[in-house]
């Protein structure tokens, strides 16, 4: 497990709004004050992988850094609700890759779909319902600060944006080019609080293993898109590279459930993900699955019942009455490189080389990296 000393990325956005001033603000990052911030965010950029591949990014390699833990899961839903609302998943309640809602089903967050079915939640599980908590946008423009959201155009009107970045004038962007023209753009703009989002790094390292070459080629395109961000900051503003997990490459002790009757048996519906799972039990049946989890999976993966997950700070300080619910009635998050796939019900998912979501340093710990112009 992480040291719970190390700050939390969801100190990052109340951090960068106490820089610009903004009442009530506050996160404990030391940053110093700024007239208009950017926080981008790379996809799957981990500490560790940074340092290894650190001549791939000497731009990045080159500016003041420190390290931040990403909760659990580290997943890419719950990192950009962190930074979305300024709280851990316990608050915020996007609880995984995959969860279930009483009375909706398990949800898929990155599609807003019913995991099983593919149906659109968006009906039945309202975006703003699910993570009612006012977001950081919200609170930048209330403070009288221009508030942007800089990414990708086809995420402008998702449910998942709709979710964790609501109330910040999306610019819907198509490639690094007009990223870091948009990011430019908002950091030249008076009082001006903007986040932006790269996915790419994090695709490649699923598709072909985080430090493959394809990986470290996308690395140093990231490095260019800092660099040129870098060179042009104007005076008084403040750019922070973040990231919301690392991620490492599964070997063979990965276990298919769908292949291990003891792991089925008092199952009655799974989310999360490859290396951190929730498991829905069937009436009655949570403590001899939690035993049964336990046996089977051995040092493979931390398996906890629900209660003792929240007791134990897994999902954050916090974990709000409507949330509680979400998490499984049994958690495991894998250990080591290992894994919990579900070839048929999962096959795209459980084909990826690169995962992430568990407690490993690799997949936990990712940098902030500051500069100032």
């Amino acid at each position: 497990m992480i040291d719970q000393d190390i700050p939390h990325l969801s100190e990052v956005t109340p951090s960068v709004l106490r820089a610009l001033g903004v009442p009530g603000s506050t996160g404990s990052l030391d940053l110093p004050g700024a007239r208009s911030a950017c926080v981008l965010l790379v996809d799957g950029l981990g500490w560790e992988l940074l340092a290894e591949y650190a001549a791939d990014a000497p731009a990045l390699a080159a500016l003041r850094s420190s390290r931040l833990r990403v909760g659990y899961p580290a997943t890419t839903a719950a990192g950009l609700a962190a930074i979305g609302t300024g709280v851990a998943s316990g608050e915020h309640g996007l609880a995984g890759y995959t969860f279930e809602v009483p009375g909706v089903g398990v949800v898929n967050a990155l599609s807003w779909r019913d995991h099983d079915t593919g149906a659109d939640l968006r009906g039945p599980l309202p975006p703003e319902e699910a993570q009612p908590l006012p977001t950081t946008f919200a609170r930048a423009r209330a403070a009288g600060l221009d508030s942007r959201v800089v990414s990708a155009a086809r995420f402008a009107d998702t449910a998942l944006t709709r979710a964790v970045l609501r109330d910040g004038d999306y610019r819907g962007v198509h490639a690094l080019g007009d990223l870091a023209a948009a990011v430019l753009d908002a950091l030249d703009t008076e009082r001006c609080f903007c986040w932006g989002y790269h996915g790419d790094l994090d695709l490649l390292g699923h598709v072909y293993g985080p430090g493959s070459r394809p990986w470290r080629m996308q690395l140093r395109q990231v490095d260019r898109l800092v660099e040129s961000l870098v060179a042009g900051l104007p005076p008084g503003a403040l750019l922070a590279v973040v990231a919301d997990h690392g991620m490492i490459t599964l070997d063979d002790t990965a276990v298919d459930l769908e292949e291990e009757p003891g792991l089925l048996a008092g199952v009655r519906a799974f989310g999360g993900e490859v290396r951190a799972r929730h498991v829905y039990t069937e009436p009655g049946a949570v403590d001899d699955v939690l035993a049964a989890w336990r046996a089977i999976l051995g040092d493979r993966a931390w398996v906890a019942g629900r209660e003792q997950a929240i007791e134990e700070g897994w999902f954050g300080p916090r974990v709000a009455d409507h949330v509680r619910p979400r998490i499984g009635d049994v958690v495991a998050a894998a250990r080591g490189r290992s894994g919990m796939l579900r070839g048929l019900a999962e096959p795209v998912e459980s084909s990826l080389i690169g995962q992430h979501g568990s407690f490993t340093p690799a997949e936990q710990l990712v940098p902030l990296a500051v500069a100032y112009g």
